[in-house]
C-alpha cells in the first residue's frame, strides 16, 4: 500500500453527532424565544429528513439559500400561516455554527494519521458541496495532515465515479492497485473504490449494521477508523507472502 484515501463525514469526524448537537440548540431557541412547545422537535426532524434527501446543483442554486429553504418549508409545515424567512435564517445559522463546532479531528485520530503519513501518501476525498465540505475541513483543522485534498464538488464527477479515483492517485503519483478507500458509505465509497480498482476498500460500519444484499461489498469492515494501521499491516503482509 503506497497511498490511503480517507472520506470526511462519520470516518475522521462526527458529523451526524454535529449535526444532532446543532439541533438540539435550535430546539433549545424555539421553546425559549419563541414559545414553541413539542413543534420545535417536530421542526428540526422535517428539516433532518429534508437534509437527507438533499440534491443540491451549484449552477442552479447556493447551498445557504437551499438549506434556509428548507428550514422556512419545516416551520411553514409545522406552524402554518406565512413562510418566516428571517426565523428561517436564525435558526439554519444557529445549526450551522453550532455543527462546525463540534467538527472536531479526535486526539487519538490525529496520531494515528501522523504515524500512518510516515509510511503512506494520505488524501483526504469528500463528496459534497464545496462551500460546505471547505468550511468542515476548516472548522476540524485537518488540512497539515493529507499529502492532498480532493472537494468532490470542486470536479466533473464524485465518488463513486471512477474519474475522481483517478485524479487522486495522479495527484499523488500511484497507480490504483497501490491505494486503499477508507469511508462509511457503501455507494460512494466502497463502491467507488471497486468501481476505480483500487488494492483494497475499508467500510467504516461503527454501528454493526447488515447491509442489504444489493449493497456492494467492501474488501474490508471495521468498527472504528483506529482499527486501520493494523489492517494496512495484514493487508502488506498478504501481498507479500502471496508475490
Amino acid at each position: 500500500v503506497r497511498a490511503v484515501f480517507f472520506d470526511l463525514d462519520n470516518t475522521l469526524i462526527d458529523t451526524a453527532g454535529a449535526s444532532r448537537k446543532g439541533m438540539l440548540e435550535v430546539i433549545k431557541l424555539l421553546q425559549s424565544k419563541y414559545h414553541y412547545k413539542e413543534e420545535a422537535e417536530t421542526i428540526c426532524d422535517k428539516v433532518q429528513v429534508k437534509l437527507s434527501k438533499e440534491c443540491f446543483h451549484p449552477s442552479s442554486t447556493c447551498i445557504t439559500d437551499l438549506r434556509t429553504l428548507h428550514w422556512e418549508e419545516a416551520i411553514q409545515e409545522t406552524k402554518g400561516g406565512a413562510a418566516n424567512r428571517k426565523l428561517a435564517e436564525e435558526c439554519y445559522f444557529l445549526w450551522k455554527s453550532t455543527r462546525l463546532q463540534h467538527m472536531i479531528l479526535a486526539e487519538d485520530v490525529k496520531a494515528m494519521l501522523t504515524e500512518l503519513r510516515k509510511e503512506v501518501r494520505l488524501l483526504l476525498l469528500t463528496n459534497g458541496d464545496q462551500q460546505t465540505q471547505r468550511e468542515k475541513i476548516e472548522a476540524c483543522a485537518c488540512q497539515s495532515y493529507f499529502d492532498a485534498i480532493v472537494v468532490g464538488g470542486e470536479q466533473k464527477e464524485e465518488k463513486p465515479a471512477p474519474s475522481i479515483f483517478y485524479y487522486c492517485c495522479n495527484l499523488l503519483g500511484v497507480q490504483p492497485g497501490d491505494c486503499v478507500m477508507v469511508g462509511d458509505t457503501l455507494e460512494t465509497d466502497i463502491q467507488g473504490g471497486l468501481n476505480a480498482g483500487l488494492k483494497a476498500t475499508v467500510w467504516i460500519n461503527k454501528n454493526g449494521i447488515m447491509p442489504l444484499k444489493s449493497s456492494p461489498m467492501p474488501h474490508y469492515i471495521v468498527s472504528s477508523v483506529l482499527e486501520l494501521p493494523a489492517l494496512l499491516q495484514s493487508i502488506d503482509c498478504t501481498v507479500s507472502m502471496s508475490a
